[in-house]
């Protein structure tokens, strides 16, 4: 590990170095719970997961309250108000992060169990070690440890960490409002995305938002015989994949009529930014597995991926699935598939568009309907802040180099809404890697880089103190 936050009193750094082994045992721990939010028969597991860090933040003395929602538990707790200092009152940050987990399937595809965590090559390997648990854990074991030292925090630290995340944040969205006093705040800190490259720590200063859908397509009123009726009848199945195919060209641009009407252009000053991160096409294809890269002409691999819109078929279903061949023309056929949008894009908008194109691509003898799931839309956040400055100098400190500025591709639909409700900033500061595997099988979180997020989150509070 390199050396930790030097701002930070030598005693409490030596205590978090000493305590290193516990803090991997409680993540362990938290990662054996299987908190899949979209499983309903994980439904106790999730309230387990929630009930295991209330605990956490109960045992350490912070008041701590499990707020019921129509799903599962909101877990907030908060420390003291510290005494205004010349008159000023100290900031107060809101930490958010999120107990629930993706689900582990293709579970073939685990080198190891899902929720057995095993250590290996400086790694901890299980569901949710980098998505979320793991990053969240850091804020918790700093803000925890903290106050049981017995020194006196320089700023109100509040959490909100959910168990709906995975599947859109409703009920949280829902609560909001109501909470806007409770969850006041100056800044929102969030930990939940990655480095832009191992020992290339990142400040994440903008995120794309979301649209996903459900795309169904009926012909038939049963299976046919694809002999006694193939070619005589519409395939639903080849119909869904027309529709699909009309939506984008074959260079990767979204061919969705007004899709990009309201898209705005990169900033010249963050595209140049970006260029002197000195980015590797092909190792980030062998990084992903891929023998090339595809996307929109005209952008860098990091402005697709960060700052371009999206579109990706994300599952199909028709026909016969099962073992060998069934000579059938299916009845239905069906798609789940997803956009990524970018500032300024709403997805309400993006919605009727594409009922509009659909009207206009969906052949002859079949019809199709479109059911939207969750939406929300991209964030931006204040890259000049003093929450910002007080963020770079922390993970400075604490990871021995100062952090690059990015966007991430990836989308924390509550985020926007935590800006509108709560007026107030935000910082994304991601100790994970691109190839941590999140929403995949073998997904992973380094050690050596759990605990830096430790050390920086503690530095983070210090260097917040003096804002």
């Amino acid at each position: 590990m390199t050396n930790p936050a030097i701002s930070l009193p030598d005693e409490f750094v030596d205590f978090l170095t000493q305590n290193a082994g516990r803090f991997e045992e409680e993540l362990i721990q938290w990662l054996r719970i299987a908190s899949i939010s979209s499983d309903s028969s994980a439904k106790e597991d999730v309230h387990k997961a929630a009930q295991w860090v209330k605990n956490k933040f109960e045992a350490a003395g912070l008041k701590t309250e499990s707020i019921p929602t129509a799903g599962f538990p909101l877990i907030y707790a908060e420390t003291p108000l510290p005494e205004p200092v010349d008159g000023k009152t100290p900031p107060v940050a809101l930490v958010y992060g999120h107990y629930d987990v993706q689900p582990p399937e293709p579970l073939d595809l685990w080198t190891s169990p899902p929720f057995e965590p095993v250590i290996r090559d400086g790694k901890i390997f299980a569901r949710g070690a980098t998505d979320d648990k793991g990053q969240v854990l850091t804020h918790v074991l700093a803000v925890c440890e903290w106050i049981g030292s017995g020194r006196t925090l320089p700023v109100q630290i509040k959490f909100l960490i959910e168990g709906e995340e995975e599947v859109g944040s409703a009920n949280l969205e829902e609560h909001l409002p109501r909470l806007s006093e409770t969850l006041a705040c100056d800044v929102v800190v969030v930990s939940d995305s990655s480095q832009y490259g191992p020992g290339r720590p990142a400040i994440t200063c903008g995120l794309r938002g979301i649209a996903t859908y459900e795309l169904f397509v009926d012909g038939p009123s049963h299976d046919l015989h694809s002999g006694s009726f193939g070619g005589a009848v519409m395939n639903p199945a080849i119909a869904l994949c027309q529709m699909l195919s009309s939506m984008i060209e074959p260079d990767g641009r979204i061919a969705v009529e007004g899709f990009y009407d309201d898209v705005l252009p990169i900033p010249e000053i963050e595209r140049e930014a970006w260029k002197q991160l000195g980015s590797d096409d092909e190792e980030f294809a062998r990084s992903v597995g891929a023998n090339a890269l595809a996307g929109e002409p005209g952008y860098t691999t990091d402005e697709r991926r960060w700052a371009r819109p999206s579109f990706d078929i994300n599952g199909l279903t028709s026909g016969h699935q099962g073992e060998g061949v069934k000579t059938v023309l299916p009845a239905k056929a069906s798609a789940k598939f997803s956009h990524r949008l970018v500032p300024n894009q709403d997805p309400i908008a993006i919605t009727q568009k594409l009922r509009d194109h659909f009207t206009r691509h969906c052949p002859t003898g079949v019809k199709f309907e479109l059911k939207p799931d969750h939406g929300a839309g991209a964030m931006l956040a204040d890259a000049t802040s003093p929450y910002t400055r007080a963020a770079v100098t922390a993970v400075e400190t604490a990871f021995g180099v100062a952090p690059v500025m990015i966007r991430e591709g990836g989308s924390i639909p509550i985020l926007a809404r935590f800006q509108e409700v709560l007026e107030c900033d935000v910082l994304l500061l991601g100790w994970g890697q691109n190839d941590d595997a999140a929403h995949s099988p073998n997904e992973k979180f380094s050690l050596e880089d759990f605990h830096r997020g430790i050390h920086a989150s503690a530095a983070l509070w210090q260097e917040m103190g003096r804002v």
